[in-house]
């Protein structure tokens, strides 16, 4: 089956400038225009699609290639809204899709619209070509993911389920290849942490502030955050983390493989932090051990000559899959003290999908075939996905947008929701590659 690679690739870039060009900063979102584009774009290849609004401008797209029924749906999905940029602070406008030095450059390049682009041109190749499926294939772009979801995957798992329901879905989150020693290791998202959002809260005596006595609410809470901030909390193991760890020690050479394998142990794990070949991955693996707590915003007084009688401050609390948030907050509780006010503000579990299956075994086998010796293992994303509200549901969810670290550029993690988002074209390429390797194989 002849596909124009070179061709293909083009295509895919045309249709992330497309989508960039598209403001869908969220809140509020407005994503129904990009979601009426590709909706177009597939009804110009004779494929029926359905936008749906759980809330007024929050469009979600969904389009289903027929297939047999002899297996079960799969899932293409990713997300159209984007995180808030701060203009000023990049080099090319954040809504451009601008092509510099081999990069596009812009707000959602790699978060979430490439992975959209590639599943759209590879969703309309399956047409093109008149693929026989042995499963439905169904394609979903959504609103609201940089929100929570509620708006978007979390509103149709609850409403129209039937439109998603899949054994497997490709969803953001993995499919970065490292280099470490002279081979490629692509991790595959397996498994995400949950959240536990809280906002503690310290109480004193109001008073004048030329006239401070005692311990205001300000200075508690500001102590109890500053204890919380340098916290190592304790260490958890999942099953994807393990695997990911024990992978990654057996491949690289003896002594860097040795530093590797010593984050299991909670006694020496600080310093094999330290020595990871590559550092760029000791926050990555350092938040796969633990609950981690950062403080995000504070709230306290209306007046600077008065003192507050109450200071808050605002936690972002990720929680490992075999974790709760009551035992996350029995953590948090031993750092902040026992004066300070914990509110539970928002919370989910972490998840993870079982990667003993045929479709990571193809996936392993595919990048094999791209990038020979390289290894591939499960991974856990520190931050969260829309893919939790499916595997509540039973579907087998990977996140695989194939690319691979260039030596010497920004990695994936320091670019996304940060300034100068971008993507290599050269990643495009390789990305359209492997997915319609495993689409195809998975589903003819």
């Amino acid at each position: 089956m002849f596909v124009n690679w070179d061709d293909m690739q083009s295509r895919v870039v045309n249709t992330l400038q497309a989508l960039v060009r598209f403001d869908t900063t969220n809140p509020p979102g407005n994503e129904t225009p990009c979601a009426a584009y590709v909706r177009d774009r597939l009804a110009s290849e004779g494929i029926a699609a359905t936008v749906l609004e759980p809330a007024p401008g929050r469009g979600c797209v969904i389009a289903r290639l027929k297939g047999d029924g002899s297996e079960q749906p799969m899932l293409l999905l990713s997300h159209l809204d984007v995180v808030a940029v701060e203009p000023e602070a990049w080099t090319h406008p954040p809504f451009s899709g601008d092509i510099v030095d081999g990069y596009l450059w812009g707000r959602g390049s790699i978060d979430c619209k490439a992975l959209t682009a590639i599943e759209l041109e590879l969703f309309l190749l399956l047409k093109r070509l008149m693929v026989p499926l042995k499963r439905d294939v169904i394609l979903a772009a959504t609103a609201d993911e940089e929100a929570g979801g509620s708006n978007g995957v979390g509103w149709l798992v609850q409403h129209r389920f039937d439109l998603l329901d899949a054994e497997y879905a490709i969803n953001e989150g993995g499919g970065l290849g490292v280099r470490m020693g002279n081979r490629w290791v692509f991790g595959i998202q397996t498994a995400e942490k949950g959240i536990c959002w809280v906002k503690l809260r310290a109480r004193g005596e109001p008073g004048h502030g030329s006239r401070p006595w005692g311990e205001s609410a300000v200075a508690k809470l500001a102590a109890a955050v500053d204890r919380l901030a340098r916290a190592r909390l304790p260490q958890h193991r999942v099953a994807t983390v393990e695997a990911y760890i024990h992978t990654l020690g057996a491949v690289l050479p003896p002594s860097e493989g040795k530093a590797v394998l010593g984050l299991l142990d909670p006694a020496m794990e600080e310093e094999a932090l330290k020595q990871l070949p590559d550092q760029s991955l000791a926050p990555v693996l350092y938040a796969s051990l633990h609950n981690t707590a950062t403080p995000t915003i504070l709230r306290a007084g209306q007046k600077v000559n008065v003192i507050p009688s109450v200071a808050e401050a605002e936690v972002d609390c990720r929680i490992l899959p075999d974790q709760t948030a009551d035992s996350a907050i029995a953590e948090m509780r031993e750092r902040v003290g026992h004066d300070i006010e914990i509110e539970v503000t928002r919370s989910s579990p972490g998840v993870e999908s079982a990667y003993d299956t045929p479709l990571f075994d193809t996936i392993r086998e595919v990048i094999c075939e791209l990038e020979p010796e390289s290894i591939v293992v499960p991974n856990m994303v520190a931050g969260g996905t829309d893919g939790r509200y499916l595997v509540a549901k039973g579907v087998k969810v990977y996140g695989l947008r194939p690319s691979k670290m260039v030596p010497g550029e920004p990695s994936m993690f320091a670019l996304i929701h940060s300034h100068n988002e971008r993507i290599s074209l050269d990643n495009l390429g390789f990305g359209t590659r492997v997915l319609w390797e495993v689409i195809r194989r998975t589903c003819s």
